[in-house]
């Protein structure tokens, strides 16, 4: 009995609490089927539970497809704690095969001892086709993250050979991820035919069981907390929102071809709206404008500002942009066309000013220096702050006077954050929040009336003087980089824009006041477009003196950064676990670890998440004797709330979507439920038309076959060549890539790798061991399927950006070097491959007529003859010089290469010492060419 039928699972559910889990359980027990769960109801939980129940049945062989290594480390500790827990004896836990495991014989004998693997997913194809596991040995399979199953990918690859070899075996498929289910046509079905699954069970929040066990009595109590943004915020985000609407107006207008539906300001608020822009534009990117690259490049900037504005402090704030502004800065003799569009628009203006404001703003002084200005500092909190401070202050308070009955619960504070940014601006204002800096006027107060209240003035007043201290630099920076280009262009530079720039100092640029040039607007540079701003030394000097460190701040520690192991009891204390305040950053499934861990009696969502409100809902529904507040805060009529909103709008019509595909999806397939092809198509399959003798078909028993190096399987290529029935021959090849026939063989490049390549000369060593050895070199060179099918874009990542001349430039183009490379080995072919499917095709015609090739020699290619190996380890160009040495023959060149380590030691030798690796003639003529020069003069 194979071991794919020999124990059947257990019915053991040790940590599914719920109705909808139970119930999910027992249908993935029964049937194989993909599970596409709403984001936060559990599903790693429900993986986990399904694997315990075949390890408790032991002799059993599971492999865990696209399993990330947190959730490995999850998935290993979870069965752990349920074998501890059930007491099962023949329970083996988790095994991790990854690149750790480089011994083949130990994989070898783990396969056959069976258990449960967790294999990456290029090591499992490898060890599939070479029988290293059993396609039939195996119990089952388990894939997680089921949506990147596409056809091209090594999983769709894993499964297609595990379902024609092995028919009895199980099969389950998991996703928490629906958007990747509803693009294109027949999403579903689509997807289902890469998993050779036939029923897929939808799970969304609305679902009737889940809605059920989450919305019963143990309903978690939930604080909705609406802060409002400050008027300088909502500027801001108005300033940027116009940008961005602008923004995409320019791209539709320069790209009417397109289908640009989607392309609106309510879309642009998605994580995913650079993806989806880039997608439509890929295709023709060699052809859109120079324009239009420039502003798909600036969109991705405005959005990352308009989640900087809700989350990152004032001064952090102004520093982003300082950089972004330094990142879009022209160089000089710029002229509009070459600096990004939105830089023109008022709204940038208002983005950089009032932003600007919320830091320092500038008082003008009275009296004899009326014209100059002095700053002020205005240090802007976030509003949330002054709301997190009151909202742990009324929990001490609850819990002062009015203590909650004892449950099984921590008492902990858990806030929950973006990321790991937002955590360590949380915990400075926490630790700081209560220090109240105070000026030398007022420390004779005896009472301030605000001491009391939390303030983040001490966080922001130490990170103004971190800005003043880094933009200092900066601008030194800036004039050195501005001063060299200026040199470095001063020969292309128009002589008129030179006499411009001779009437204020090159290396610094001065904020324009009033009316002092009538020609462009307060804060513009001449060309329209926004200048950097630098504060006089005067107003920083003054600045830094309204600032400055205050004895409470002395006093504060810095963190630690070095432990030297004194003074131990300062910095470590152990601390009860109701006195904690734990600050974490969302991290998908692992939060559902983290409320198991912490048992947190009060929940702070500093930033709103879906998935994670759920998982607080499965927490507290799954434990009656746990009490949880969850206190909700977000930025009304802000970006934060429409994602958030937006969010769980586009997961409920995914799962509508995927509820109408399904109900009206056929069942019709090419292949039956295992995957199996008809016997009749499987033979006209190995119909191989060669020609032998008088031109007649020969049918062959045997399929065509492919030898592929192991590197390859990172490409979706050997995928598709397995899909066309081709066997695939995983070596370690030291010539080729693809081993065609005895006399075919495939070096191939992608666009990057081809210019990775030429650059390091590595095309050139594999096309001359390539022709030592076949007859018949190739060189491939596939684009990407979604991409254009031109050099053109990848033209100016090859050349010498040192090089201003057009000629130089022309000479380090991609295509010369192609050139270059035909020139060197004119009998190379290359081809030429629009996408890995064209690449499949080209290599089924090339297959036409030849034999098939032989695994054993194509990997002793290169190994057999020791002197070709010997040759390989050596640059050819320092052989080629010694070649041509007086006394140096093919013969005893060897020996020179392998006994020293450059021309340099070769040329210092003695004849004694040259003598015994070429022969005393030899060496006499090479010991005089070299010292001939030497002899003359002396």
């Amino acid at each position: 009995m194979s071991a794919a039928t020999a124990s059947a699972p257990q019915p053991v559910k040790l940590s599914l609490p719920l109705v909808y889990q139970q119930k999910l359980f027992e249908e993935l027990r029964n049937e194989d089927e993909l599970v596409i769960l709403a984001r936060g109801l559990g599903l790693i939980r429900l993986a986990t539970n399904l694997l315990h129940s075949y390890d408790a049945a032991g002799n059993n062989l599971i492999v865990i497809v696209g399993a990330e290594d947190r959730e490995n480390a999850w998935i290993g500790e979870a069965l752990a704690e349920h074998a501890a827990i059930s007491m099962t004896p023949k329970a083996r836990g988790l095994t991790v095969v990854n690149t750790d495991f480089t011994s083949v014989s130990q994989r070898e004998k783990m396969y056959a001892a069976g258990g449960i693997f967790s294999i990456t997913s290029r090591i499992l194809v490898v060890d599939l086709l070479t029988n290293l596991i059993i396609p039939e040995s195996i119990t089952g399979m388990i894939l997680l993250h089921a949506d990147r199953c596409v056809a091209t990918s090594l999983e769709a690859f894993i499964l297609r050979i595990y379902r024609q070899k092995n028919k009895a075996g199980f099969l389950k498929a998991f996703s928490d991820n629906p958007d990747p289910f509803t693009i294109g046509f027949s999403p579903l079905a689509t997807m289902m035919r890469n998993l050779f699954l036939r029923k897929a069970s939808l799970w969304p929040r609305f679902h009737m069981h889940v809605a059920q066990a989450l919305e019963g009595k143990k309903k978690a109590e939930v604080i909705e907390l609406e802060v409002p943004m400050t008027d300088a915020m909502k500027e801001i985000q108005t300033a940027i929102m116009e940008c961005v609407e602008v923004s995409i107006h320019e791209l539709k207008k320069g790209n009417t071809g397109l289908e640009m539906d989607d392309w609106n300001l309510d879309s642009a608020l998605l994580k995913n709206f650079d993806v989806m822009v880039r997608r439509q534009l890929d295709p023709n990117w060699h052809r859109v404008s120079w324009k239009t690259k420039q502003i798909v490049g600036d969109l991705t900037v405005l959005r990352g500002m308009l989640q900087s504005i809700v989350s990152l402090d004032a001064v952090s704030f102004l520093q982003q942009l300082d950089t972004i502004h330094a990142a879009h800065s022209p160089p000089p003799g710029s002229t509009r066309q070459t600096q990004s569009p939105w830089l023109f628009l008022d709204a940038a203006q208002t983005i950089f000013d009032t932003a600007k404001k919320r830091v320092y703003s500038s008082n003008q002084k009275a009296g004899p220096d009326s014209n100059i200005d002095s700053l002020r500092p205005v240090l802007e909190e976030q509003p949330k702050w002054a709301l997190l401070a009151e909202v742990l202050g009324e929990i001490d308070r609850d819990l002062y006077f009015e203590p909650a009955v004892r449950d099984d619960s921590n008492g902990t504070i858990l806030i929950m954050c973006s990321d790991t940014n937002t955590c360590r601006q949380l915990r400075d204002y926490l630790q700081t929040m209560h220090v109240r800096p105070r000026t030398e006027k007022r420390i004779e107060e005896f009472h301030d009336p605000e001491g009391d209240k939390p303030s983040g003035a001490f966080m922001m007043r130490r990170k103004l003087r971190n800005y003043l201290r880094w933009k200092g630099e900066f601008a030194h920076v800036s004039a050195t980089l501005f001063s060299e280009n200026q040199k470095a262009l001063s020969g292309a530079v128009d002589p008129r824009l030179a006499q411009s720039k001779s009437r204020a100092p090159a290396n610094k640029r001065r904020r324009v006041r009033g009316g002092g040039n009538a020609g462009a607007a307060p804060g513009r540079l001449e060309n329209g477009s926004i200048g950097q701003f630098f504060e006089k030394p005067s107003e920083v000097a003054e600045l830094m003196a309204e600032i400055q460190i205050t004895e409470e701040e002395a006093k504060q520690k810095d963190d630690v950064i070095a432990d030297p192991l004194e003074d131990m009891d300062d910095y470590y204390q152990m601390y009860e676990m109701q006195d904690l305040v734990v600050i974490h950053a969302y991290e998908g499934d692992q939060d559902e670890h983290v409320l198991e861990e912490v048992k947190p009696k009060y929940i702070i969502m500093y930033e709103p998440d879906a998935s994670f409100i759920r998982r607080v809902e499965v927490y507290r529904s799954s434990h009656n004797d746990r009490n949880v507040r969850v206190y909700f805060l977000y930025y009304g009529g802000s970006v934060e709330e429409q994602r958030y909103l937006s969010t769980v709008r586009r997961e409920k019509d995914a799962f509508t979507r995927l509820i109408k595909e399904r109900a009206s999806m056929s069942l019709v397939m090419t292949t039956d439920a295992q995957g199996v092809e008809d016997p009749q198509e499987a033979f006209l399959r190995t119909v191989n038309t060669r020609i032998a003798g008088g031109g007649r078909l020969a049918a062959t028993a045997e399929p065509p076959r492919v030898v592929v190096d192991v590197r390859e399987f990172r490409s979706s290529l050997p995928s598709l060549l397995h899909g066309r029935s081709m066997v695939v021959v995983p070596c370690m090849l030291t010539v080729g890539d693809y081993i065609l026939s005895p006399e075919i063989c495939v070096e191939r490049k992608s666009i990057s790798d081809l210019i990775s390549s030429f650059k390091d000369g590595r095309l050139y060593s594999q096309a001359e061991s390539m022709f030592q050895h076949y007859k018949s070199p190739m060189l491939l060179i596939e684009f990407d399927q979604n991409k254009s099918f031109t050099l053109e874009p990848f033209a100016d990542l090859s050349g010498s950006m040192a090089s201003v001349s057009a000629a130089n430039a022309g000479a380090n183009d991609l295509q010369s070097k192609i050139v270059l490379l035909t020139l060197a080995f004119p009998k190379l072919r290359i081809i030429w491959s629009s996408s890995p499917y064209e690449t499949a095709e080209i290599f089924e015609r090339l297959k036409t007529k030849s034999p098939e090739p032989d695994p054993i020699a194509a990997v002793r290619a290169g190994l057999d003859n020791d002197t070709l190996a010997e040759e390989q380890a050596f640059n050819t160009e320092p052989r080629e010089m010694l070649a041509v040495v007086p006394g140096v023959t093919p013969k005893n060149i060897s020996n020179l290469t392998l006994a020293t380590e450059s021309i340099k030691e070769v040329a210092n030798m003695t004849t004694e010492e040259l003598a015994p690796l070429v022969g005393k003639e030899a060496a006499r003529k090479m010991h005089g060419f070299f010292n001939k020069d030497l002899i003359d003069e002396s």
